[in-house]
């Protein structure tokens, strides 16, 4: 069987990037195409992907379109009309922003498969990292240029053979904007192996890129009222918007983005994690964190209420409201949530089950075997 494996791009390490790990790891002589590279990115990953035979389109030799990809969104048909896939048997697109899946393909002898993560949030209404439409003329560009892009969109979801979601979230999104079927199997989540590590920290706990749909600084001010420690984990765009909320700052840390060496034990000594991410697609960091056997507080929305069990793993809190996050956070404190029930449920997310149901799907929807 001869299989590729096609991505956005490599800009960043999350949890996309991730996926797309696992699923080397399954068909690890598998070429990944992708837009383009930003090895420096990639921070300490850059070194383990570079081994893996990447090929990327003309994005990557022009440094024009390359740093400004997102708003030169509306060259992305062209970006992928560079590649030619129609001696695979399968190829599989794994993708959130980029739309990969405007592939060409053979349909005759070659089965597309598309993880998706989400159909692109800023062609759909929902938040994103940055808030250009603020600014009247990005506002009108992106109305022009987004119009012609969901018709695009939609054009090259029918050439897909097969849909797979991230979540039920993505896969209700993939209904209604893409009016195709799809399957859930859940992105694999890095679980905890030493289930033996020593809790002893009393702080809370943010782990996330610092963006506006994250509503991290929500986290900062409940635990300012409440005179709680808080450790936030990674960077972003909105990093100085949030030191500007810190009004205590012996109470809030910012850790910056840290190796995952270092990560267990800050999993493991926090309190529980806060995650008032909203439409977020599946949410990744709330298993992950529960695989160390912390609990979490959630914003009850997008796909994260199907990871978190209400009162045996977590709390979730229906409103970004200050008021409400606390009541949150107060109600964690009175529940006896045991680490031994939170290992347990994120075990159901392993990379090893991830992998299993991605071996088993693709065999059973090849054209031709």
């Amino acid at each position: 069987m001869k299989l590729a494996l096609v991505h956005d791009y490599l800009q960043v390490y999350g949890g996309a990037e991730r996926v797309l790990e696992a699923m080397h790891e399954i068909w690890p002589k598998a070429p990944i195409y992708t837009a383009f590279v930003n090895w420096d990115g990639l921070g300490p990953h850059a070194e383990r992907i570079k081994t893996w035979d990447i090929r990327t389109s003309w994005v990557e030799r022009n440094w024009f379109v390359k740093k400004f990809h997102s708003p030169l969104r509306f060259l992305t048909p062209w970006v992928w009309k560079y590649f030619d896939f129609s001696d695979y048997d399968v190829v599989i697109s794994s993708s959130a922003w980029y739309m990969p899946r405007g592939i060409i393909t053979n349909p005759k002898i070659t089965t597309h498969i598309s993880y998706l993560h989400t159909p692109p949030r800023y062609l759909y209404g929902y938040d994103t990292a940055r808030n250009w439409n603020k600014y009247k003329v990005v506002r009108l560009y992106s109305y022009i240029v987004n119009h012609f892009l969901r018709l695009y969109d939609f054009n090259i979801a029918q050439s897909v053979n097969y849909f797979i979601a991230n979540s039920k979230e993505t896969q209700k999104r993939i209904t209604k904007f893409y009016r195709h079927k799809s399957t859930v199997i859940y992105p694999p989540v890095k679980i905890n192996i030493n289930t033996h590590l020593e809790c002893v920290g009393d702080y809370y706990l943010v782990v996330s890129r610092l963006a506006r749909a994250k509503h991290i600084d929500l986290a900062i001010e409940a635990c300012q009222k409440l005179n709680k420690q808080l450790i936030i984990v990674g960077k972003g765009p909105d990093e100085e918007y949030l030191r500007s909320k810190v009004k205590t700052p012996s109470l809030v840390t910012f850790l910056g983005e840290i190796a995952d060496k270092d990560l267990p034990s800050i999993y493991a000594n926090a309190k529980a994690l806060i995650f008032p991410a909203k439409d977020e697609e599946f949410g990744i960091v709330p298993v992950e964190a529960m695989g160390y056997g912390i609990p979490v507080v959630a914003l009850r929305s997008g796909g994260v209420p199907e990871t978190i069990i209400e009162g045996k793993t977590g709390v979730l809190f229906d409103e970004l409201n200050l008021e409400i996050v606390v009541a949150a956070m107060k109600k964690l404190d009175k529940l006896n949530i045991r680490k031994e029930d939170c290992i347990k449920h994120a075990n159901n997310f392993s990379k090893e089950i991830f992998q299993t149901k991605m071996k088993n799907f693709v065999s059973t929807k090849l054209l031709y075997t």
